[in-house]
């Protein structure tokens, strides 16, 4: 059984860092492309960025470009989002996700219960 577990989350304040972790179990990590997404109350599930199997392709979302990185070690089974110069719109429930390299959800086979980011200005 596929489980992904998200940490890292927390309150900052504006301009500040925070970097998520997300352990993968169950099928073989580095088969599969990870996803990072976010849900903000009342809003629609949000893509955040993406990387391939082997790290040589990662895809952002415009509004986190620049500022967010996503890296993976698929010797330790773990993808990251560094995030900095965190901004309040930021602000949401941060999810990962296993799945085929893409910015839509439906591509994405399971997903983590998330993590808790919130941005105070």
């Amino acid at each position: 059984q596929v489980q992904l577990v998200e940490s890292g989350g927390g309150l900052v304040q504006a301009g500040g860092s925070l970097r998520l972790s997300c352990a993968a179990s169950g099928r073989t990590f580095s088969n599969y492309a990870m996803g990072w997404f976010r849900q903000a109350p009342g809003k629609e599930r949000e893509f955040v960025a993406a990387i391939s199997r082997t790290s040589v392709n990662t895809i952002y979302a415009a509004s986190v470009k620049d500022r967010f990185t996503i890296s993976r070690d698929n010797a330790e089974n773990t993808v990251y989002l560094q995030m900095n110069s965190l901004k309040p719109e930021d602000t949401a429930v941060y999810l990962c996700a296993t799945g085929s390299f893409a910015r839509v959800p439906i591509a994405y086979d399971f997903w983590g219960q998330g993590t808790q980011v919130t941005v105070s200005s």
